[in-house]
């Protein structure tokens, strides 16, 4: 799993890509979270375009992130979901908490 993070006016973009599964995920929720500690965004932005597989521990690192951004008065989109990331998601209902575009 990598993450390629881009930030600009308290917005941050962090870009996933590879497989988000129980061993990508713990790192890249550090890598996340070491991101947000370091912008202090008021708005997370997570593009899973590069997602090329995701199960539920994808879901942890989201509610994490909606979590997190919580704590800093921000918000969270998640975006580009391919269909596989989609359907873990849906059946989940993360779109009842989480703003997926």
């Amino acid at each position: 799993m990598e993450i390629v993070a881009t930030g600009a006016d308290r917005d941050l973009l962090l870009e996933l890509k590879g497989e988000l599964d129980h061993h990508g995920a713990r790192d890249a929720m550090r890598e996340m979270e070491l991101a947000i500690d370091a912008a202090l965004p008021r708005r997370l932005v997570l593009d899973l375009a590069g997602v090329t597989f995701m199960d539920s521990s994808g879901i942890a690192l989201i509610l994490r992130a909606q979590q997190r951004m919580g704590l800093l008065d921000g918000s969270l989109l998640v975006r580009s979901v391919p269909p596989q990331a989609r359907r873990v998601l849906d059946a989940a209902g993360i779109s009842r908490l989480v703003t997926i575009q």
